[in-house]
Parts: structure tokens; C-alpha cells; sequence
């Protein structure tokens, strides 16, 4: 595929996500009787694009259904019973933008993009003229905090009159990062009782205050404003407020696969299934695997940005090998990737919002963040990149299917999605190849973490080098 990647469609305004690009795919999209809901991020870039895509989807047919900025999970939300169509890049820079799609409060999968592809390649046809719909304005902000907020008091505190905020006691900082979770985050903490100070919290297309990817590096004001203050806690969120970061008291950012492993073994412990699962991918830790069998459930792992997939596979298989009976078939009680969670319970959407709200209850509830964390097993974790041409790469992963479960013979092998070995200590490495840059990726944790990378890197270095050999010794196709 050449337009969607593993989070729909994102690039450079000039160049890849451009007005006729957008009306391209709302033609392609929309159908006579069909209601779209549009939405974006605040991106200087958004409003030219939602306008092209308006076009494009009410030209084939559809109604549209305007939500102005919004977080894409708010957006998500606004396209249960109907398509959805975020405009947003996530974290990338400004100069970007891109095009997310929803059906019925779920991304599209593979399929639906490879039919939207075609079409837009094929060029769409319109609707005749007395077919095209019209657009209104839709609200959605307001029912979806109320959404988000109704679900924590319910899962924490119950609905009874004087147990409404369960974040009562709990002081929070949140790091908006100029985006749109600033629309939604503040508004949920505040109503589920915390005392909440919120940053950056003037939506900014610019992203003046700092790169919209909140990572330890972008967050360091962030960090330091922590550390000086008096909080529980700090949050802090992408552009469309999809991704969550989790800070401690110190202003240190916690580990994402920590923070999803406490989570998961929420979900997990408060199942009323006899067979909860976890979804989650392959470069995600181990600490996870542990803290679930503890809890008393299992994870899976699919593709990077194909959770929603996994999910609906998953209850696939288990309408197909259920009992009928609701309180002892499989069910995915939680999905997650690092920094980005589904609440299966809640939506099929990737939601940074309910992320934050629910991460607090759990801190809450545990009394620190340190509390909350003291379960996990919490090891040295590497990533490393080896070389490796784009037209190498085949080769050099099947070669790698044999080659890695050779030299660790100890360890339980996964092929499904690139190589990840485990070992009996719960220490774990992942080799996969990158699907943007000449690189095999590999991932490591592990008390003896620099050992067990280097060895892996010997393994994958001497696979790529005989793939390339291979691959430049072929001869040319006339």
C-alpha cells in the first residue's frame, strides 16, 4: 500500500496530504445515504483540509456531519453508528497533517483501506447532482466528557450520589502540549474531583511550546515544573490526544510498558470472563505477560497499529468456539501499544483521554504512583538498529527465523510478527524489520540487556549480510 500506513494516511502537506488528495479519499469514502462525521486536530492545515474532504464526501453522496476540533477519540466516539474521518497527523510536526478513517467507533482495517486506495486511484465516481448531501455542524465535545466521565465514576466509584470523584485528594498536572486533549483531559479530571493544573493548554497548530511528540526529551519544562510543584502526578498528550504519557511527582517519566502493564492487570483482575485477554504488540515488554498470568488472564500480540484487528479476530474466534454464555467466553478486556490504549469496555478507539482518567483512578486507588508501580518487575530495556537494504529484508527475516531460535535455544519462539524470542527469566528480544527506514529493528530486555543485544546483533548482522549477497549476486530481470 502506498497511501495508508500503520496509522492511516500522514505526510507533508505539500507533497502527501494535500487538498486534492483529501477530496479524493471523501470521494471515495462517501455513498449516497451514508453520514460521515469530520473532525480534526489544530493544525494551521486542518480547516483547508476538512473543507476538501467535506467536498469530496458530500459530492459522492454523503451527509457530513461537521465536529470541528476535537481529540480523535472524541471524533471516534462521534462515529459509533456511522464513518468517521479525523484529519490529524498525531505527533508529527506541524508541517504535516494526515487522514484517519472510522466506521462505527473502530479505525479501519486493512481491507477498507486497500478498497479506499483503489479508489482513489481509479478515480471515484460522484453521485449524481441531486444526490449530494449537505453538511451540518454536530456537537460532540460535551457528550463525549461526559462519556469519559460516566465510565471512571462507574468502574471506581460506582453512580451513587457521594461517590462521584474518585479523583477526590488527587493533584495533577497536565502537559496539553498545545493540542487538542487540552479540549477534553482538564475538563474530565476536574469533574472526576482532582486539582487539576493544566499547561499548554491553548490549542496551537504551531506547536510553539513544544514538538507535539511528548517524549522525555520534548517534556523536560515539563519534567522540571513537576519537580518544583506539589503533584500526584503528571500527564501529558500528543497533538489529537491518542497518545498518554505518565509522569511521577519527580517530573520521570514512567516506563510505557509499565504503565500498560498495571493497567492490563486492571482490566484483568475486574474480568468477569473466565478467559480475559490482552492484546497488545510485539515490541511490547514482558512485565505485561507477568503481571496478566498473575491476574489471571493471557495476552496476545498482533501487528504494530493493528489492534483493533486483533480484537476483532480475537471475538471471531470466540463467537465461534463459545458457549453462548457471557460470563465464561474469551473477551479482550484491554488492547494497548505503547503510550496508546483501547478501553474495550469503553470504545474501540485508541483514547489518551480516557487513558488519563482512568491511570489517575489507579494511582488514586494505589495512593502513589510508586505504589502503583512496586508490582513490576521493571528491567533494562535497548533498541538497536542494524543496517539493512530495503530489498534485503525478506530474505534476511526468513534466514532469521532459523537463525535466532539456533543460537538461543532456551528461548520460546514467535514468528508471526517479525522474531521475538522469551526467556524462562521473562527476559525477551524482538527482531523485526522497520517499515520506513533500511534498518532491521531489534528490541531487548533483559537483566543483562547489552549482553543479550549484542548477541542478537551478531545473529542479525551476519543474516543481512548474506541476504545482501544474495540479493546483489541475482541477476537483473530483462
Amino acid at each position: 500500500m502506498t497511501l495508508f500506513g500503520t496509522a492511516g494516511i500522514r505526510g507533508p502537506v505539500d507533497e502527501t496530504v494535500t487538498p486534492a488528495l483529501a477530496l479524493s479519499v471523501g470521494q471515495a469514502v462517501g455513498e449516497p445515504g451514508e453520514t460521515v462525521v469530520v473532525g480534526r486536530d489544530g493544525r494551521e492545515t486542518g480547516a483547508a483540509l476538512a473543507a476538501a474532504m467535506e467536498a469530496g464526501l458530500e459530492s459522492a453522496g454523503a451527509d457530513v456531519r461537521r465536529v470541528g476540533q476535537v481529540p480523535t477519540p472524541g471524533l471516534a466516539f462521534a462515529s459509533r453508528g456511522r464513518r468517521g474521518v479525523m484529519l490529524t497527523a498525531s505527533h508529527n510536526p506541524p508541517e504535516d497533517n494526515g487522514i484517519k478513517l472510522f466506521v462505527d467507533g473502530v479505525e479501519y482495517d486493512r481491507d477498507a483501506e486497500e478498497a479506499v486506495e483503489a479508489l482513489v486511484v481509479e478515480d471515484p465516481t460522484l453521485a449524481d447532482w441531486n444526490e449530494w448531501g449537505s453538511a451540518e455542524r454536530f456537537g460532540v465535545l460535551g457528550p463525549y466528557r461526559d462519556a469519559v466521565v460516566d465510565y471512571v465514576r462507574e468502574r471506581f466509584a460506582g453512580r451513587t450520589e457521594e461517590r462521584t470523584r474518585p479523583l477526590e485528594g488527587l493533584s495533577i498536572a497536565v502537559d496539553c502540549g498545545t493540542g487538542v486533549g487540552a479540549l477534553a483531559t482538564p475538563h474530565v479530571l476536574d469533574r472526576l474531583g482532582a486539582r487539576t493544573v493544566a499547561i499548554n493548554a491553548t490549542v496551537d497548530g504551531h506547536f510553539p511550546a513544544r514538538e507535539s511528540k511528548p517524549t522525555p526529551e520534548t517534556l523536560a519544562d515539563f519534567s522540571a515544573f513537576l519537580e518544583g510543584g506539589d503533584f500526584d502526578l503528571g500527564l501529558a498528550h500528543d497533538g489529537d490526544a491518542d497518545r498518554l504519557v505518565v509522569l511521577g511527582p519527580d517530573g520521570r517519566v514512567i516506563h510505557e510498558d509499565t504503565i500498560l502493564a498495571v493497567v492490563a492487570a486492571h482490566y484483568t483482575r475486574t474480568a468477569t470472563v473466565d478467559d480475559p485477554v490482552v492484546l497488545t504488540t510485539p515490541n511490547a515488554s514482558a512485565r505485561i505477560d507477568e503481571l496478566v498470568r498473575e491476574a489471571g488472564g493471557r495476552v496476545e500480540r498482533v501487528r504494530l497499529g493493528a489492534l483493533h484487528e486483533g480484537i476483532a479476530r480475537v471475538r471471531e474466534g470466540a463467537s465461534e468456539d463459545g458457549d453462548g454464555d457471557a460470563d465464561t467466553d474469551t473477551e479482550v478486556v484491554f488492547a494497548a501499544e505503547p503510550w496508546k490504549h483501547i478501553h474495550t469496555a469503553f470504545g474501540g478507539w485508541i483514547d489518551g483521554v480516557a487513558s488519563a482518567a482512568v491511570v489517575a483512578a489507579l494511582v488514586a486507588d494505589a495512593g502513589s504512583t510508586d505504589a502503583l508501580r512496586a508490582p513490576v518487575t521493571e528491567r533494562p530495556y535497548r533498541k538497536l538498529s542494524v543496517d539493512c537494504p530495503d530489498d534485503a529484508k525478506a530474505a534476511a527475516m526468513a534466514r532469521l527465523e532459523t537463525a535466532l531460535p539456533d543460537a538461543f535455544e532456551d528461548a520460546t519462539v514467535d514468528a508471526e510478527y517479525g522474531v521475538r524470542l522469551e526467556f524462562p527469566d521473562a527476559s525477551w528480544v524482538l527482531v523485526r524489520p522497520s517499515g520506513t527506514e533500511p534498518y532491521v529493528r531489534i528490541y531487548a530486555e533483559s537483566d543483562a540487556v547489552d549482553e543479550l543485544i549484542e548477541d542478537a546483533r551478531e545473529v542479525v548482522a551476519e543474516a543481512v549480510s548474506e541476504a545482501s549477497s544474495e540479493s546483489e549476486s541475482e541477476p537483473e530481470s530483462e
